[in-house]
């Protein structure tokens, strides 16, 4: 019987039964490749969302430190020119106007009317005060408070003179939402987001139309970010423009929604957005923006003002009122317009803020550190309690000692002397730099690093170490004069050459400058006139061991060469330790280290350090006291007298010149009954001038106590001083009046033990008593 044969199905159609259909192979390529993306998508979620809970959970802001200049204080009797007084003024934001407005003051020749607005100092809260007075021969006289809280003296709100930025050099004041003015967020979200109340951190329906418009233009012409998508791009995005920071942004923005309260993102937006730029540094958040284009707090802001901030937010540096005052203009009336459409203002008011000026000062409140060798110093000083990452940071409030109008005086000093040293020539290589310091606290209160004091590079005042030259001598003869029994102000002291032999056979032979010898003289003298040879017989008498001694009693902590060529100031340092030196010799041996800080508070007002007074008694004040008559004898007779040209004869001071060998160095460091000023004159590749002490840094030093108001220097004779008339040539007591008599202060028990007379016939008598009653 036969089998029946099944058909066999051949392989090729088997394969073809076999494979699926292509849309299903489609669908689940896509669907799987779906599944990784959400997955992903997912992941890069979760991690968006770390960083946006990490970051802005804190919403910690890197705040610079702000440095202030010390406060103005006015009252009747205070210091000050009518200039002075309206740069000082000017320099704190205050703006020329009626008087009445907060921050504002009228002047009418010496006569000024000024509206304060009120400071926190890190002792105690200043109101608001408005203030009438006038100045008068550089003092303030008819001082008196038209309005607010009774007070005989009134701190002016210090200047802001610099700050300590972050890396990134980004500035702005801290500002709470309940502090700002009502009408700023709103006109905010009036312009910028007007559901941003409504929406979850993006308007879908408001990017869909920017795109269309978009489209229709052929380029952005309208954006559909909302205010929680601009923070996140300013907070944690780059400014790309591409489709993963965009996609990244719409996420960000969706989740900080999510986390946080939209008054939370409104008040970190009021911080951070970006306002305009202050040379390297931006201007970042309202509250800085106000100070930086209208010098007032954000409280006090009209509705003109605040229009113009919010309509910067679509483009600061198009906009910016100072650069393009007609775009800015046209886009501030257009944010009015908006407020009034809001119902924030109502129109005839927005009519009339419409007609008003842009109102934006003529110059920036503040932009880059105003004084930068004096800022170098702050640094230096903080950096003893501070760390860098701090001061960039926390916000801190430095308050300093820095006097504007006296370093004024030494920047207008510098810049005006300097070219006229030497000749042309010569003027265009030399550099300068100036300490000036108040005599009785060491407080420093105005630093000048070069012939350029805006220029921000090497700062001469703290880091040129140069010899000192006769700077040194009035510590030689410090170190013999604290041994009365040895040396007085009248021991004749050898100004006779002589050859020192060293073991090695070297030979050295110290000369007095202009090259001659004058036998025996009086050693006030050789100070006054700043003889070489005297000096070096004197101090390798006392011992040059004991000298350098004196020097680091005195502040100076390098180490000093033994050579006997220091004795002639072959020692080299900079012009603020010379400065240092001199404060002790300036407070009769009392050492009171330079400061240049008073208080650091916290951004809120608490104070975290405070920097008191210190001081120290280095020297017997008698001794010192002694070196003082001779110093003021430098500036009557001696190598200072050249000062007198330029500084009233009435002014008494005491000072030293200095120089080195070729005038590689000119030297002059002197005070008076407020002030030490310290000045030095050189180039920097330590070529020779044909300048001395006296030549080269004592015109500028003189110029610079010439504009100061200040007291003459008065010193009081410590107890175990007498003064006693004298023949100096003689070393001897004499009358009163005699010819060769003068009055010289003695260590008691050194005084000469012999008298002379110059004769004691009546008539001499006479002369000598008819002459010193008419002196």
């Amino acid at each position: 019987m036969a089998k029946s044969k099944t058909p066999r199905r051949s392989s090729s159609s088997s394969t073809k039964r076999a494979r699926p259909p292509r849309r299903s192979r489609f669908w689940r390529l896509f669907w799987r490749v779906s599944l990784i993306g959400l997955v992903l998508l997912a992941g890069w979620t979760v991690y968006l969302d770390a960083v946006v809970t990490s970051r802005f959970e804190g919403r910690r802001f890197e705040v610079p430190s702000r440095v202030y200049a010390r406060p103005l204080e006015l009252y009747d009797g205070a210091g000050i020119s009518a200039d002075a007084l309206q740069r000082e003024l000017e320099l704190s934001g205050f703006r020329r106007g009626d008087g009445v407005r907060p921050g504002s003051f009228q002047r009418q020749g010496g006569r000024f009317l000024i509206s304060t607005r009120g400071f926190r100092f890190p002792d105690s809260e200043e109101p608001r005060r408005r203030l009438a007075l006038t100045v008068t021969d550089d003092q303030v006289t008819q001082f008196r408070i038209v309005a607010g809280e009774a007070s005989p003296i009134v701190r002016l709100e210090p200047a802001q003179i610099g700050g300590i930025y972050p890396a990134h050099k980004e500035d702005r004041i801290l500002v709470q939402l309940s502090e700002v003015p009502k009408l700023l967020p709103a006109t905010l979200i009036a312009v910028e987001d007007h559901n941003f109340y409504d929406h979850f951190g993006i308007a879908p329906l408001s990017i869909a139309r920017a795109m269309l418009a978009n489209l229709k233009a052929g380029s952005i012409v309208q954006g559909g970010s909302t205010l929680t998508q601009q923070l996140v791009k300013n907070f944690f995005l780059t400014r790309d423009q591409t489709l993963v920071r965009k996609a990244n942004e719409a996420i960000m923005s969706v989740l900080l929604d999510w986390h946080y309260e939209k008054n939370d993102i409104l008040e970190t937006y009021l911080n951070e957005v970006y306002l305009g730029q202050a040379g390297r540094r931006s201007i970042n958040g309202f509250g800085l923006a106000s100070q930086f284009y209208f010098g007032e707090s954000l409280a006090n802001l009209k509705p003109h003002q605040i229009a113009l901030l919010v309509g910067m937010v679509k483009g600061p540096s198009y906009y910016n009122p100072r650069r393009n005052p007609e775009r800015a203009l046209s886009r501030r009336n257009l944010v009015l317009n908006e407020m009034a459409d809001a119902g924030l203002i109502t129109d005839d008011q927005a009519a009339r803020e419409r007609g008003l000026p842009l109102d934006v000062s003529a110059k920036p409140s503040y932009s880059e550190n105003r004084y930068p060798a004096y800022i170098d110093l702050v640094r230096r000083h903080l950096a003893r309690d501070y760390r860098d990452e701090d001061l960039q940071s926390e916000g801190l409030r430095i308050f300093t000692a820095l006097n504007p109008t006296i370093q004024y005086a030494a920047d207008h000093s510098v810049r005006q002397t300097l070219p006229q040293l030497g000749g042309a020539k010569l003027a265009q290589s030399l550099e300068a730099a100036m300490v000036v310091t108040a005599k009785d606290t060491g407080e420093v209160l105005a630093l000048v690093g070069g012939k350029d004091p805006d220029f921000a590079g090497f700062n001469r005042a703290l880091d040129a170490n140069r010899q000192i030259g006769s700077l040194i001598k009035p510590f030689i003869y410090l170190t013999a004069l604290a041994q009365p029994d040895r040396y007085t102000l009248i021991s004749p002291v050898k100004d006779e050459g002589f050859v020192l032999e060293f073991k090695n056979g070297q030979r050295w032979q110290p000369k007095d400058y202009d090259g001659e010898e004058r036998g025996d003289v009086p050693l006030h003298e050789a100070l006054a006139h700043s003889y070489n040879l005297p000096a070096v017989r004197v101090g390798l008498d006392v011992g040059v061991d004991n000298v350098i001694n004196t020097l680091q009693a005195f502040g100076v902590t390098k180490d000093v060469s033994r050579y006997p060529s220091m004795l002639l100031g072959a020692v080299s340092l900079s012009p603020v330790t010379v400065a240092q030196m001199y404060q002790g010799l300036a407070t009769s041996g009392f050492n009171t280290p330079l400061r240049t800080i008073r208080d650091v508070t916290d951004a809120h007002g608490k104070t975290l350090t405070r920097y008191p007074l210190a001081v120290d008694q280095v020297a017997d004040p008698s001794a010192v006291h002694l070196v003082q008559y001779a110093m003021q004898e430098v500036m009557q007779e001696g190598t200072g007298r050249w000062a007198y040209r330029t500084v009233p004869d009435a002014l008494r001071l005491a000072g030293k010149t200095g120089t080195t060998d070729d005038g590689r160095d000119a030297w002059f460091a002197g005070f008076s009954g407020d002030l030490l000023a310290v000045t030095w004159v050189g180039r920097d590749d330590n070529g020779p001038t044909t300048l001395t002490g006296a030549t080269g840094a004592l015109p500028i030093w003189s110029r610079f106590m010439a504009q100061v108001p200040q007291h003459a220097f008065a010193p009081v004779v410590p107890d175990g001083v007498n003064y006693r008339w004298v023949n100096d040539q003689r070393q001897a007591l004499t009358d009163e009046y005699c010819d060769q008599a003068r009055l010289v202060p003695f260590i008691t028990g050194s005084e000469p033990n012999q008298t002379v007379s110059c004769g004691g016939s009546l008539q001499k008598r006479l002369q000598g008593w008819f002459k010193g009653f008419f002196q």
